[in-house]
């Protein structure tokens, strides 16, 4: 059979569709991992995945079992999640098979089938034969400065690269004749399938999934780098159809090598063909009872959380006066540091919002060489910041100079300067100290700089360096009306962007500020408040009715949320009188962090939490520079909750640092417009994060990235095992052992029509929602009950528990060990 209808590009385009899309680890965004399947219920996303891949997507059936054991899955729930799937009718049936029934499951990937016949036929492992060579060829090409030598590069791509090699060296990269001579002659997809395969057209999209997904990884990150060259700072030239042709012609040449004297193309042998990769996935009776496992135990504690939100509280008075107001990230790390500051005064005002603050921009350190994207990912910013007088300059280590590159100059420094290394490493085990190596949050910017942020019309790179007034204004505006701040400001508002330190961590972008593209958020938060404090800023936001005292005072800070510390920025500029308000606030902002470093410390087996808030607190900075520590913090580890909408609904609940938190004021957006731009953000953002660490802790070698111990960095763009692994996308064990797999629940305080009617304005937002990938209730501010959005409609949704449990104090709380613990309420803070 002709192989003419076989159409590569679509095959290639379809593939990449499947392929993990994890950028380069200078941009690590947490996303959707399973994003494929999106466009498809969830359990029925998972159910094909698991089929066509492998994967496994949810937790065993031993394991939900166990769960239920420990009193983590509530029966009355069971019942709850049974009735509304199957009916009452069948309760008792159902829960017999989800708690006693013996099931027999093997999963056997339909992908791989096909070119496994190569071992089985043949008994040939073209994957150790070929793979090796691959990848050290593609890390060489897409090296981003590892490399002692750079791979001799060409204009026009990575094929044309190495067709240069082939003309200018001295050895082939191949063995044999046959494939050299197809890599200068161009040869294309169809004619090396021809070869491999023979003329049997139906194997060849079928042999291209097979051999793509024998390594995923690296697949999935040319494809991304095709598709935005400018996640590499040093771009590279290349498409996944140049690697497809590269590896076709590497297996061509090992069978070359193995069978000299020739070999018969595999569909020639192949009597049967393989189950084709897309055909209908059936859903047995396991499926089902999966499925209700896993609803139950979501449920078991989202069904806490709504009872906690619909508990009666009295909302704020509009004319109380503040000590302060702060706006800190959505971020589920600040859950808890912003409880312990509104614990200790009681008078101030915190808010959530994403932690570019509405500021979005490139930035160019004054030493840098290239400019930064510190916004959410999907924004093409047309602005530009530049740093100027910077004072900080960054730390070197001699020993990893460029002199170590050459052969005397390496020799001389390991005899010398490499003993004085060695000791000080050694010193470093015992006796951890902040180094040239580690990465710091507060390194992102000098705090002591000047920034360009007024508009002085230079253009640069198509950028436009600053702002004007009325483009500050502009997203000030936005800003403070999207989070309700529009009256009753206090003398000093905060903005208080996060980041994070490593000094071990390839993955240390995922633990910085996901909206600020996977960087510290000091500029934005700098910016945001130099620009609400400009009179002229301040003039044209009164013709938009947006009144700012003269008395008040904005304050640009960041919080390192792995040492718990936090800096602000141009502190200087203040007068005395906000000066000495400061001083005070600052006591709290510090206290705030001693307790929320304990909060913290109950997961970390290495600290003892019952100790002081103080000392507790020097333990976790000692941690986060020891070298040795492969958990310097968790992260989103736990995520499960998004909350939009007044800060009372949620305060006095303890959420146990699962929650989100974007504030959301409905009675200044009747129609849901700036809800809208709310749920288009989060639900991405928060929805790609909770997905990630879903599955990567069900399926942790697969769809994570497994231990990160023996993990090398590739060419700094990436992470494998060993010098010949895949590509490792997903998240590392130790950043997913204590989480648990649940979809994040998004609760919003709105009218249940005017909640449809906004996530149904655009088709990619509705698709989270209406495929349940994201769980979504409706929180009606008047009458206080809760309304589950399920197949297209919102429904009262009745929580089983009736009451919580109540807490005067948590410590004793934090003091009982690492598990997650259920929704209290705090009784000081009610």
């Amino acid at each position: 059979m002709s192989a003419t209808h076989f159409n590569e590009d679509h095959v290639i385009s379809h593939l990449k569709h499947y392929l993990p899309a994890q950028a380069p680890l200078k941009d690590f965004i947490h996303h959707n991992t399973l994003h494929a399947f999106q466009d498809i219920p969830f359990f029925d996303g998972i159910r094909k995945a698991s089929r066509m891949f492998g994967y496994k997507t949810s937790l065993n059936l031993n394991e939900y079992r166990e769960l239920y054991r420990n009193g983590r899955i509530s029966t009355d729930i069971i019942r709850k999640t049974v009735s509304e799937s199957k009916g009452s009718d069948v309760l008792t049936v159902w829960m017999d098979k989800m708690i006693s029934k013996d099931y027999h499951y093997s999963n056997h990937a339909r992908v791989g089938s096909l070119r496994s016949k190569w071992k089985g036929l043949y008994k040939m492992d073209i994957d150790g034969a070929v793979q090796p060579l691959l990848f050290r060829i593609l890390c060489s090409y897409l090296d981003q400065g590892i490399a002692v030598w750079s791979f001799p590069l060409s204009q026009d791509g990575f094929l044309d690269s190495l067709k240069m090699m082939e003309r200018n060296a001295y050895n082939s990269i191949f063995k044999g004749e046959r494939a050299a001579s197809l890599l200068k002659s161009d040869a294309g997809i169809i004619e090396l399938l021809n070869i491999l395969i023979g003329d049997q057209e139906n194997l060849f999209e079928p042999y291209i999934y097979d051999q793509q997904f024998s390594h995923p990884g690296w697949s999935g990150m040319v494809a991304v780098v095709e598709e935005q060259p400018e996640l590499l700072m040093d771009k590279r030239v290349i498409s996944l159809k140049d690697v497809i042709i590269f590896e076709l012609l590497l297996e061509i040449d090992a069978l070359d090598t193995a069978f000299p004297k020739g070999w018969s193309p595999l569909g020639q042998q192949v009597k049967h063909a393989p189950h084709y990769l897309f055909d209908p996935v059936p859903v047995t009776e396991l499926d089902e009872v999966l499925k209700l496992w896993q609803e139950a135990f979501e449920w078991s504690y989202f069904d806490q959380v709504l009872a906690g939100i619909r508990l009666e509280k009295a909302p704020e008075s509009k004319g109380s006066v503040k000590s302060f107001q702060a706006l800190f990230c959505i971020d589920d790390r600040e859950c808890s540091f912003r409880r312990y500051v509104e614990q200790l005064d009681s008078r101030c005002r915190t808010f959530g919002t994403p932690g570019f603050f509405g500021v979005e921009c490139y930035f160019q350190p004054e030493e840098g060489k290239f400019y930064t994207k510190v916004c959410p990912a999907p924004v093409q910013p047309k602005y530009l910041i530049k740093e100027k007088n910077a004072g900080i300059r960054h730390e070197r280590d001699v020993v990893f100079t460029k002199h170590s590159h050459s052969f005397p100059g390496a020799w001389v420094m390991s005899q010398t300067v490499g003993f004085w290394s060695a000791l000080k490493l050694l010193v470093n085990i015992f006796f951890p100290t902040e180094n040239p190596a580690i990465s710091s949050s507060f390194r992102h910017m000098d705090k002591f700089a000047t920034l360009t942020l007024d508009r002085t019309g230079d253009i640069e790179n198509g950028l436009q360096i600053g702002f004007s007034h009325q483009e500050m204004a502009d997203r000030i505006f936005q800003q403070l009306k999207s989070i309700g701040l529009t009256t009753g400001f206090a003398p000093l508002v905060y903005a208080v962007g996060h980041g994070a330190s490593s000094v071990n961590n390839p993955h240390y972008a995922a633990y910085d500020c996901g909206a600020c593209s996977g960087k510290a958020g000091s500029v934005n938060a700098r910016a945001f408040a130099y620009m609400a404090n400009l009179p002229e800023v301040r003039a044209i936001l009164n013709e938009k009715g947006l009144h700012i005292p003269d008395e008040t005072r904005f304050v640009g800070g960041l919080h390192d949320t792995t040492r718990d510390q936090i800096i602000f920025f141009d502190e200087h500029l203040l007068d005395e009188y906000h000066k000495e308000l400061h001083a005070v606030h600052l006591q709290t902002f510090e206290q705030a962090l001693h307790l929320n470093a304990k909060e913290r410390s109950r997961r970390f087996m290495s600290i003892d939490t019952k100790q002081n808030p103080e000392y507790i607190h020097e333990q976790i900075l000692k941690r986060s520079v020891s070298l040795f520590e492969p958990r310097p913090e968790l992260n989103h580890a736990t995520n499960a909750l998004c909350i939009v909408g007044r800060r009372y609904i949620s305060k006095g609940l303890f959420l146990d640092r699962r929650s989100f938190l974007n504030s959301y004021n409905y009675e200044i957006d009747p129609e849901g417009d700036y809800l809208f731009g709310i749920l288009r953000a989060a639900t991405p953002v928060c929805g790609g994060i909770n997905l990630e660490y879903y599955f990567s802790r069900v399926d942790n070698q697969k769809l994570g990235a497994g231990s990160k111990l023996p993990h090398n960095v590739m060419g700094l763009f990436g992470v494998a095992n060993g010098i010949d692994g895949d590509l490792r996308p997903g998240l590392p064990s130790q950043m997913i052992e204590v989480h648990d797999p649940l979809r994040l629940l998004m609760i919003v305080e709105h009218f249940p029509d005017v909640v449809l009617k906004t996530i149904q304005r655009t088709p990619e937002l509705y698709e989270w929602y209406i495929h349940e990938w994201v769980l979504l209730v409706c929180f009606d501010p008047e009458t206080q009950k809760t309304y589950r959005f399920k197949q297209g409609v919102f429904e009262e949704y009745l929580p089983v528990h009736q009451e919580l449990p109540v807490l005067s104090d948590v410590t004793a709380l934090l003091e009982t060990g690492q598990e997650n613990l259920p929704v209290y309420l705090i009784q000081s803070q009610l």
